[in-house]
């Protein structure tokens, strides 16, 4: 049994005395001991260790103290695994030297055996569940099919994914093989991680806002429906898309057990948006927590205020930036913690 489940029972839409926090990204960049890793190690090298990716998971729960914990990992180690090669360059951030632009490339592509191209997850998963004793659930991850599409095609990040975006309407075809392709190594991936021992899962739709909300049903929302509909009964999914409030109604049909909203949709629009009944996640705007940790915590009640203390978890609009000062951390989860 976990001695904090908070998390599982928001999940559930169970009442509870407080909501539960975690931060997106939270095993990463703002914490000190995690740049000492990275002077060390390379990002994939960080990756595929499992004992350095337990250390880094475990490593803000010991010194932040959020609810859950959430695998350090990223979403691009699943075109890895699907023989396309993906770079992580120091100040550019993602790097594919060979990105996929026609049906010939995506031809190229195969869906892995993920034991075989992925165990090293797996394996980090089995570790960090022994390391946190059933103290908090374990969060596993994936990009939606879309997302990792944006960076397959593009071959870097991108303000627009315009080249992405490009290739589906000129060449559709192409573009729903190399989806269904990501869709099916995602839902292995997946439930490979629900059977190393994951608690629960994020999709991570980052890029599901680029596209209009037409575009977004065919070419986003529908892959990652089949992924929700393939794990529903084995663990709760939680999907995040980023800037798309647009798709809250159908997110919430889904079978989805929680929906996360960004900060530039208010809590009572997603609640409205949603139907009212499902679990939401979010929304603080991640650069808020460069105010100081005073008006942090203000603005965390007021958000908990704004949502309602069920059927909700507290959490950013999207990841955690890398200069956020460590106590401004703590202060976003004490603040809920102290929440009466």
């Amino acid at each position: 049994m976990i001695k904090n489940d908070l998390l599982l029972k928001a999940l559930k839409g169970e009442t509870v005395e407080r909501p539960p926090v975690w931060m997106m990204r939270q095993a990463g960049r703002y914490l000190p001991d995690f740049m000492k890793l990275k002077e060390k190690y390379d990002f994939f090298t960080r990756c595929r260790t499992p004992e350095l990716a337990t250390e880094i998971t475990v490593m803000p729960i010991r010194q932040i103290g959020p609810d859950a914990a959430i695998l350090f990992s990223d979403i691009l180690v699943v075109p890895q695994a699907m023989n396309i090669e993906v770079q992580m360059k120091p100040g550019v951030g993602p790097w594919l030297p060979s990105p996929v632009r026609s049906l010939e490339d995506v031809q190229k592509v195969h869906v892995p055996n993920v034991h075989e191209e992925l165990q090293y997850v797996f394996d980090a998963i089995k570790m960090t569940k022994q390391e946190l004793n059933d103290e908090v659930p374990l969060i596993g991850f994936a990009g939606s099919p879309w997302t990792i599409l944006c960076y397959t095609v593009q071959g870097k990040g991108s303000k627009n994914f315009d080249l992405a975006k490009k290739f589906c309407f000129t060449n559709p075809a192409a573009a729903h093989a190399l989806l269904q392709k990501i869709t099916d190594t995602t839902i292995a991936y997946l439930k490979a991680k629900v059977a190393a021992g994951v608690d629960a899962v994020q999709l991570f739709d980052s890029w599901g806002g680029m596209l209009s909300p037409a575009d977004y049903q065919t070419f986003s929302w529908r892959y990652m429906q089949q992924i929700i509909d393939a794990l529903k009964g084995q663990v709760p999914v939680i999907a995040y898309g980023k800037g798309c409030w647009f798709a809250l109604k159908e997110m919430s049909e889904s079978g989805a057990a929680a929906l996360g909203v960004d900060w530039t949709c208010t809590a009572r629009n997603a609640r409205y948006l949603s139907g009212g009944s499902i679990t939401l996640q979010g929304n603080f705007d991640p650069s808020r927590l460069y105010s100081p940790p005073a008006q942090i915590r203000k603005m965390v009640h007021q958000m908990i205020d704004d949502f309602g203390k069920d059927a909700y978890i507290v959490n950013l609009g999207h990841g955690i930036l890398p200069d956020i000062p460590v106590e401004n951390a703590r202060a976003f989860v004490d603040a809920v913690k102290e929440y009466k």
